[in-house]
């Protein structure tokens, strides 16, 4: 049976906050004027450049623009060219509010806004980058990041005046191979799939399988990982590997041993990787019942202390370049040790959940995986849509607020919705699943639950019902159109809503399940287009949606 997960005492991680910014303002010259203010300026030139070679340098900044793949078509709007300052090539697409936000100011400048989905860019005191795409389909990911000026230990003041970055500094190389690599995903949309011996994505269980497959390849191609080794185990470059929480620990292992991805060189690396487990920090740094967080937090605030001091990177981008990984349910919670960690960090989080501070555009949604015996041997597979007779299933502990009203409703009271907290005597839950058309999965005290991968891994079509849940890999995967969802309001209405998908439809749906099933797969080593594949390519698309400049 599966593992509860533990319940949070505190709340999650907050949103993100931020203020406006202003426009700059123009003085136009007569041509009359000239030579009066040649003579006022060329002192001021001297006294510039004296004040330029004896001041500290510019700080570094990280620029923050909209690059994600495209899915359904969307028509949206820009502001004028002059003030964006972005060629067409960097660009996707776009979607959504965007805003200008100033952290030294308390007002928001809306740029454009378009759709139902918030996305913020920030940089501050420049404004934001972005263009006139043609109208594209539904987007991978939105990017957006804001930093936040409170820890001064890492980072220095914005200078206006920060050149451009240089071509031929190893950050200037990579940031231009980022850019074509923008280009080549963006162009890919209207062209024909490469030829792959392993698999060619296809169908509608992705928003644009074009453009995933040459984001896929170009991430192949370039990516690199840097992992932080300081740190020492249980706590550091350690995790579970046979529970809940299992990819923690299996995500940490296979990129400490991986030679395509994880690089030894920090200058080529395009992600930084914080390698500490929340549940090892739940298991030897929290007190059990004590309900205090700040021995986790403060662990986490000396490690990124002493990474920021040994090595540039950190402050160099805020750690917008910079990502951690918890499938725990106080992974959100822990990334609040530090400002930039929870507000410009790319987190890596199974507890998806927006209401607690996930941000889609930045952050990445992963699947909870119930490894019990350490693979999968066993679990993968199941008979066809034919031969499975029950509706729909779920059986589990009755924590969290949706799963009382699942059971109120559904406990024992009808054939086709076999509904329990306690399976039967003798009753399988694995057969069960591979007996249903659909296999219920309602989130417990935390919006994430294992039973979605469990389900996909049987054939069971899944039906998510939670609220404020990302669902893995959605900036590629289209989770219509092979899940159900259904919100918690709807529960009494849940087996009006099975019935009403006809069969045609759910055998697409069923069909599609199998084919996506490769995507939420472990691998010991890791196999292409698996779950780790998965998470280091949705990381990827984050880094893209960053630029970072090294104005020194």
């Amino acid at each position: 049976m599966m593992a509860n997960s533990t319940k949070k005492p505190g709340g999650g991680a907050s949103g993100s906050g931020g203020g406006g910014g202003g426009t700059g303002s123009f003085a136009c010259w007569s041509s009359s004027s000239y030579s009066a203010i040649l003579v006022f300026i060329v002192p001021l030139v001297v006294v510039f450049g004296l004040i330029s070679l004896l001041s500290p340098t510019s700080s570094n900044w990280v620029f923050i623009s909209n690059y994600y793949l495209p899915g359904p078509s969307l028509n949206t709007s820009a502001t004028n060219s002059s003030e964006i300052g972005t060629s067409h090539d960097d660009v996707l697409g776009l979607r959504s509010t965007v805003v200008v936000m100033d952290m030294h100011s308390s007002t928001i400048e809306e740029v454009h806004a378009n759709d139902y989905v918030q996305n913020r860019s920030a940089s501050p005191l420049l404004a934001v980058e972005e263009a006139t795409p043609p109208p594209l389909e539904q987007p991978i990911i939105n990017g957006t990041k804001e930093e936040d000026p409170m820890k001064e230990t890492h980072a220095s003041a914005m200078n206006n005046s920060a050149t451009r970055q240089k071509e031929y500094t190893s950050l200037g190389r990579l940031e231009g191979r980022l850019r074509r690599a923008r280009v080549a995903i963006r162009e890919a949309r209207f062209a024909n799939k490469t030829h792959d011996a392993d698999y060619i994505p296809n169908g509608p269980m992705y928003w644009n399988a074009n453009a995933f497959q040459r984001s896929y390849l170009e991430m192949e191609k370039q990516f690199k990982v840097y992992v932080y080794e300081e740190g020492e185990q249980p706590l550091f470059h350690n995790g579970p590997c046979k529970s809940i929480y299992s990819m923690e620990g299996n995500f940490i292992h296979e990129i400490e041993v991986n030679k395509q991805f994880r690089t030894r060189n920090p200058e080529e690396a395009h992600v930084y990787f914080l390698p500490y487990s929340v549940t090892m920090l739940v298991r030897f740094v929290y007190v059990r019942d004590s309900h205090d967080f700040s021995p986790i937090r403060q662990t986490v605030r000396d490690y990124v202390n002493i990474i920021s001091t040994k090595y540039p990177y950190w402050n160099r981008s805020l750690a917008a370049d910079h990502f951690t990984l918890a499938c725990h349910d106080w992974g959100p919670e822990t990334s609040n040790s530090d400002p930039y960690l929870r507000k410009n960090s790319i987190r890596g989080l199974c507890n998806a959940n927006t209401s607690e501070g996930f941000n889609p555009s930045k952050d990445v949604s992963f699947p909870e995986i119930n490894l019990q015996t350490g693979d999968t041997h066993g679990f993968l597979g199941g008979p066809s849509p034919r031969l499975r007779s029950i509706l729909a299933f779920f059986a589990g502990g009755v924590h969290g607020p949706i799963r009382p009203i699942l059971l109120e409703h559904w406990e024992n009271k009808d054939e086709d919705l076999r509904v329990h907290q306690y399976l039967p005597k003798g009753v399988n839950y694995y057969d069960m699943m591979r007996k249903s058309k659909f296999c219920l999965c309602p989130s417990g005290y935390e919006v994430a639950s294992p039973r979605v991968v469990e389900a996909i891994y049987t054939g069971c079509v899944p039906v998510l019902i939670s609220d404020h849940y990302v669902p893995p890999f959605s900036d590629v995967l289209n989770w219509k159109s092979f899940s159900v969802e259904v919100s918690v309001n709807d529960i009494p209405n849940l087996k009006n809503i099975l019935t009403s998908i006809s069969t045609r439809q759910y055998l697409r749906m069923q069909r599609r399940v199998v084919q996506v099933r490769r995507h939420f797969e472990v691998n010991s080593p890791p196999k292409r287009f698996d779950v780790f594949h998965m998470i280091l390519h949705s990381i990827w698309l984050r880094r893209l949606n960053v630029k970072v400049h090294d104005d020194q």
